[in-house]
């Protein structure tokens, strides 16, 4: 304890950020320390797995060290360690996991294995501290795209979910053929705010009738096909109006399944997370729909969008106060679900 507050760091190492974030109960956050590694897999075009895993290595120890200085807290003021142990890269996810084993044994702290997808609807209970559940979650990231329920503290039921690539994933690989580069998200993001989002007519993908679930496999072919048709008759292609074009496709779909659910389920809020959460458009179309709907929309400032550790510290907090504990058996699990 630290001044009468719980006191929870929190670790995260599920893909290429190296993060260890300290929080006090739970909501407050004392240090948010993030080590990118974006720099170093722009050369590849994205994240490659072992020079994840050793980067995490080499940054992990120096990373929780610069998160308790900056927080003022030693570790015998820790009362818990959060960390996330799925979903992600299962080598980097070892990393974490090993880590915070061996910190919570040596000082026999408490320890929590954390769901990374719930870590980034934790974000949020940082920023807004009077959110609590329920209320309808939106997940858009590298990885995922997902609708959940949430009924409380860590406990979600998907309404709705991708069928093949996730958002992220698509902007990544659509702007790493236009040319962009890695990461795509951001890239075209910036670009987009230059172009007419009407120039080009990307076919949206609704499934069918009734269902929240997701499909960008089909939208990201139609880019593709798009680019190499133009370049092979010769045309050139304004990449500011093609990056609106295709983000808009995307974000109508996410953005109007969202609020249908919040509708249908009968929530009132609408909390936005994870990476893809800081797309400029992505959060104004959410907004500007939900608000005709009567609907309060949440989201995390653009550092907790991004995998951080104290989203994870949060996610923890909340986990503990239920009395769910992991013990020193706890293991990496690349394919967990939220």
């Amino acid at each position: 304890m630290l001044n009468g507050k719980h006191i929870t760091i929190g670790i995260e190492s599920s893909c290429d950020e190296t993060a260890a974030g300290v929080v006090a109960d739970g909501r407050e956050m004392l240090s948010n320390i993030i080590s990118s590694q974006i720099s170093i897999h722009t050369k590849f075009g994205g994240v490659v797995p072992e020079i994840a895993s050793r980067h995490h290595l080499e940054n992990i120890n120096d990373v929780i060290d610069r998160a308790l200085k900056e927080a003022g807290v030693s570790l015998n003021e820790v009362d818990l360690i959060g960390v996330t142990y799925g979903p992600g890269l299962v080598g980097a996810l070892l990393i974490g996991v090993a880590t915070a084993k061996m910190i919570a044994y040596a000082k026999n702290i408490p320890l929590v294995g954390v769901n990374h997808m719930h870590g980034h609807i934790a974000a949020n209970y940082i920023e807004h501290k009077d959110l609590k559940p329920p209320f309808m979650g939106l997940i858009v990231s590298g990885g995922h795209t997902n609708i959940v329920d949430i009924e409380d503290y860590n406990t979600c039921k998907i309404i709705g979910e991708t069928r093949d690539d996730a958002a992220g994933e698509a902007f990544d690989k659509v702007s790493r053929v236009i040319g962009l580069g890695y990461p795509g998200g951001p890239k075209m993001d910036r670009s987009a705010r230059d172009g007419n989002k009407n120039a080009i007519d990307f076919k949206r993908v609704w499934l069918e009738k009734g269902s929240y679930d997701f499909s960008f496999s089909g939208i990201k072919t139609a880019a593709l096909n798009y680019i190499n048709n133009e370049r092979q008759s010769g045309r050139d292609i304004d990449i500011n109006d093609f990056s609106a074009s295709f983000q808009e496709a995307v974000v109508d779909v996410i953005t109007k399944k969202a609020v249908d659910a919040c509708i249908e389920f009968k929530r009132d809020k609408l909390v936005l997370s994870g990476g893809v959460a800081a797309n400029t458009r992505l959060g104004e179309l959410l907004i500007e729909r939900a608000s005709k709907a009567g609907i309060q929309v949440f989201k995390p400032s653009k550092i907790l969008c991004t995998d951080n550790g104290a989203m994870i510290a949060s996610s923890a907090y909340y986990e503990s106060l239920k009395g769910n504990y992991s013990n020193l058996k706890l293991d990496a699990a690349p394919g967990l679900e939220i």
